[in-house]
């Protein structure tokens, strides 16, 4: 075997190629971490507008949605709202229309009101004579009631329609005793004690018990009953005064024929 010896200068050359490689090397992969860090940080930086983006962009999408649910919301307030409107607008339709038809009800009415007022005075002066001046009285109110700005159309016509459900229900349906004034049968102004039934009958009697009385409906004018129905008078009379049932006779007109 056959050894050869390098010369010393080229070991010296062959080493320091070698280290100035090493260096080269060691520096090529500095200059690989340093470029890595870079990129490192810059997608580090990259990520983190990106994440900004999305965070924004959710943000973004649920304002969205919001507004979507308000406008919608809006949509259906402005429906009922407009119906509302549409029907307020019918509603004041009907009261202009309804205003108009007022002021012709009331043109007819008043007309109206004032013949039942005449009817119901002439009613009275051909009916019963029984408690003339409070029916006569209400006749007067009701006819001053027309001349008043303040009182409506409507209260006006309610009571000319109550004076005659007093006459035809509490009147016609009922009966009472009471004291009055009265030019009785023989001529004589007496206060005498009356009872009515109705208007079946009208009847009365002294205080001393000495007369009784029956109004004639057909000629219009009282007549002196027998003495024998003194005692029936005075018995109705009690009867309606205690309010307690009793059996009593009293004149009452033959029934017309038809």
């Amino acid at each position: 075997m056959t050894w050869k010896f390098l010369h010393p200068s080229r070991v010296a050359g062959a080493i320091g190629g070698l280290f100035c490689m090493q260096l080269a090397v060691a520096q090529s992969v500095d200059d690989l971490f340093e470029v890595g860090e870079e990129r490192i940080v810059q997608a580090q930086a990259q990520q983190e507008q990106i994440n900004d983006i999305v965070d924004a962009t959710e943000d973004l999408f649920e304002e969205y949605q919001l507004r979507q649910r308000e406008i919608e919301d809006l949509e259906i307030y402005n429906n009922l709202l407009r119906a509302q409107v549409n029907a307020q607008r019918r509603e004041l339709n009907q009261l202009y229309t309804a205003i108009d038809e007022v002021g012709l009800i009331e043109r007819q009415v008043l007309p109206l009101m004032t013949r039942m007022i005449a009817g119901l005075e002439r009613f009275i002066s051909l009916d019963l004579p029984f408690m003339l001046d409070e029916r006569l009285a209400r006749v007067t109110r009701l006819r001053s009631l027309l001349t008043r700005s303040d009182v409506t159309v409507a209260s006006q016509f309610s009571n000319v329609l109550e004076a005659w459900l007093i006459e035809m229900e509490d009147y016609g349906l009922t009966g009472e005793v009471y004291t009055d004034e009265i030019v009785a049968a023989d001529g004589v102004t007496r206060e005498v004690e009356l009872l009515r039934i109705g208007r079946i009958a009208l009847t009365y009697v002294t205080p001393d018990g000495s007369q009784a009385g029956a109004w004639d409906q057909a000629n219009r004018q009282w007549v002196i009953l027998p003495p024998e129905m003194i005692d029936e008078v005075r018995a109705g009379i009690d009867a309606y005064k205690n309010e307690t049932p009793a059996m009593f006779v009293v004149p009452v007109p033959a029934p017309e024929e038809g």
